[in-house]
């Protein structure tokens, strides 16, 4: 997103433990409206970190598409995903596939990656009947609640996410690189500090150290980012990491996290970082047509458990390059 904003013309309604509001009259072309008012929510944006459009009336894939290139110019394509993703034109996705009952807690997205986006999109097409809301969560704020002395560690050290690539569960890493040709995941692990071992039965395993906390690009206030929590062993729902590991071993997980000396990161930590979350989430159910811009550094973003259908698209926009990271260590 550009540095440098306009006051905002657009009036924001701000309430507590909900996203800052924006009410619109339809218009009959939201592209067109995206087009005309970008400059102004990225001005919002800039100012609280996220903002839930109401009343563009978005109804068709094809026009959520348009507002989403409208407004980010320039859409990113999804690499390293840890789950699948509907296509639905380039840069547009659908929503993580995740089981409905389970919730998808607090994150920032591709924080494990080098090029992050620092803006995402989301377009709800079809809200759930119950649940289902994106919460965020304000990462100066969160990072601020947690106990001093882990969020030190964590400063100090970065955070270590392990991923098995198989054709089993999760991602596969044809899917997360976007190739099965193994020269070319060799070579984008080693121009993207990821450390990687082919396995016997012609898996892959990785190991990647990030920073957990980085200064704002714009602001420079430091924000707690990262997928710690979310992506670690104790988030998953009990009985499914039980038949995880009763399958693949401990080491053998879709996907596990771990302070960036190694060490385990207990059940106590998560719950710990996953209550920080909640206390600080603000949320508001989608209703068809809405559209919702979130700052993906300042602000971590969550999806609720839910019944009924959901459909909600998302892109990812202006790529910011995270460097200095160290090797990883195993």
């Amino acid at each position: 997103m550009s540095s440098s904003f306009s006051p905002s013309p657009l009036d924001v309604s701000l309430r507590p433990g909900a996203p800052p509001m924006l009410q619109v009259p339809p218009t009959g072309d939201a592209p067109g409206w995206a087009d005309a008012n970008r400059q102004a929510l990225y001005g919002i944006v800039a100012e609280h970190g996220s903002v839930l459009v109401r009343g563009l009336g978005l109804s068709d894939a094809n026009t959520v598409g348009s507002v989403f290139q409208r407004i980010g110019r320039g859409l990113m394509a999804e690499r390293e995903a840890f789950a699948a993703r509907q296509v639905y034109s380039e840069g547009v996705y659908s929503s993580a596939k995740w089981p409905s009952n389970q919730p998808m807690c607090m994150h920032n997205e591709l924080s494990y990656t080098l090029d992050v986006p620092s803006l995402m999109l989301f377009a709800c097409l079809t809200a759930p009947t119950e649940g289902g809301a994106t919460g965020v969560a304000d990462s100066p704020t969160v990072l601020d609640a947690l106990p001093a002395e882990l969020a030190a560690r964590f400063e100090r050290e970065g955070w270590l996410l392990a991923r098995n690539y198989n054709d089993d569960i999760g991602a596969s890493y044809a899917d997360a690189f976007g190739t099965d040709n193994r020269a070319a995941v060799e070579n984008y692990c080693r121009a993207n500090a990821i450390e990687f071992e082919w396995q016997p039965e012609g898996g892959l395993r990785t190991w990647q150290r990030r920073k957990a906390v980085v200064q704002h690009p714009i602001t420079g206030r430091r924000c707690w980012f990262n997928q710690i929590a979310f992506l670690n062993e104790w988030t998953l729902d009990p009985e499914v990491r039980e038949f995880l590991v009763d399958v693949y071993g401990e080491d053998g997980l879709p996907f596990n996290t771990r302070f960036g000396n190694g060490d385990p990161i207990g059940d106590d930590i998560v719950q710990l970082l996953n209550g920080v979350y909640d206390a600080n989430t603000a949320r508001e159910p989608w209703q068809a047509g809405d559209l919702m811009l979130v700052d993906n550094i300042r602000s971590a973003h969550s999806r609720e458990a839910f019944s009924g259908p959901r459909e909600v698209l998302v892109a990812m926009a202006a790529p910011v390059r995270m460097t200095d990271t160290p090797q990883t260590p195993r």
